[in-house]
């Protein structure tokens, strides 16, 4: 039986972190176990960096972005001997499970001290939505929130000078938080991992929609790491009839407070996570599938593939 369970986030920071960690804390505390709060990731774990958690230590914080347990990245978990070390800071501490909130990376971790006999529970937490096992991710709402009010008033401007707007989001090799942009804000080209980049095609495009169709401004909607955004803009002004501006959003679209679809998706995770371990459930994820929230092996989700995105790809480019 589970007596006493830790809580550390890893990775880049989410919104509803909070909400999750809100969530794990006071299920566990209703059923009579105690909760340690983990600050900095696996760092911490390495530092004995602890603190008990009591129901007064996670009040305030639903609405709060970021984490407060802090996150920090430590390659050397990778090495055996620092997972060792880990595992008997864990039981000399009497923390015998563990909640991890991250992405594959921290997932990876949860997995390698389940092995060692630490039961891990993952939690997705990148803003990216590049987890497989799961429809949507914490701190994806959120961000794609940021993303539509950020390109929303880059319109107002465009529109008022014949602009291009071209707008670099994040991603990490996944397109859903540029294509679920572009169609919220009505883009006129969205350029994923996914789509590929044809720049050829790309200005030609533009300069069809400046010089015949005669629009007034355009919006392009890029994930990150798929061209130089800057560069892009220049070949815009110099080949279409738009005068071409580059914006990246960068890490604004970490911050702010989670919506409250991201508090819901937190909150029903986190009491997941706990009614797993204590079934004595250990290296696992959490995900959500048809508003269903659902667990799988870790090892499974990390071998298995993202759901197809080819609906709304042709979605997209019908509402062109």
């Amino acid at each position: 039986m589970v007596r006493k369970i830790g809580i550390l986030t890893s990775g880049g920071d989410a919104p509803g972190m909070n909400a999750a960690i809100r969530s794990v804390t006071r299920v566990a505390l209703r059923n009579g176990i105690e909760v340690v709060g983990i600050h900095n990731g696996y760092k911490g774990l390495v530092d004995v960096d602890f603190e008990p958690f009591t129901k007064q230590s996670v009040s305030e914080i639903l609405a709060r972005g970021g984490t407060v347990l802090g996150s920090a990245r430590l390659p050397e978990f990778r090495e055996e001997s620092i997972q060792d070390q880990c595992v008997k800071n864990l039981n000399d501490n009497g923390i015998d499970a563990l909640v991890v909130i991250g992405g594959d990376g921290s997932y990876r971790g949860g997995l390698a001290l389940t092995k060692k006999g630490i039961n891990c529970i993952g939690l997705p937490g990148p803003i990216d939505n590049d987890i497989p096992g799961t429809d949507f991710i914490i701190g994806f709402d959120t961000a794609l929130n940021t993303c539509v009010e950020c390109v929303d008033k880059l319109r107002d401007t465009s529109s008022s000078h014949h602009r291009c707007s071209i707008v670099e989001v994040m991603g990490n090799h996944c397109g859903d938080l540029a294509l679920y942009t572009a169609i919220s804000c009505g883009a006129e080209l969205v350029i994923t991992p996914e789509t590929g980049y044809d720049e050829v095609e790309i200005l030609e495009q533009l300069k069809y929609l400046a010089e015949a169709v005669q629009k007034n401004h355009a919006i392009v909607i890029v994930s990150e790491k798929m061209v130089d955004v800057q560069m892009l803009a220049k070949k815009v002004s110099q080949n279409t009839g738009f005068s071409g501006r580059a914006t990246v959003l960068g890490h604004i679209q970490r911050g702010g407070s989670p919506s409250p679809k991201d508090r819901m998706l937190a909150s029903r995770m986190g009491e997941k996570a706990v009614d797993l371990l204590m079934e004595g459930i250990g290296g696992q994820c959490v995900g959500i599938i048809d508003n269903e929230i659902t667990s799988i092996p870790i090892d499974e989700a990390l071998e298995r593939p993202r759901g197809s995105r080819k609906k709304l790809y042709r979605l997209f480019e019908r509402l062109v």
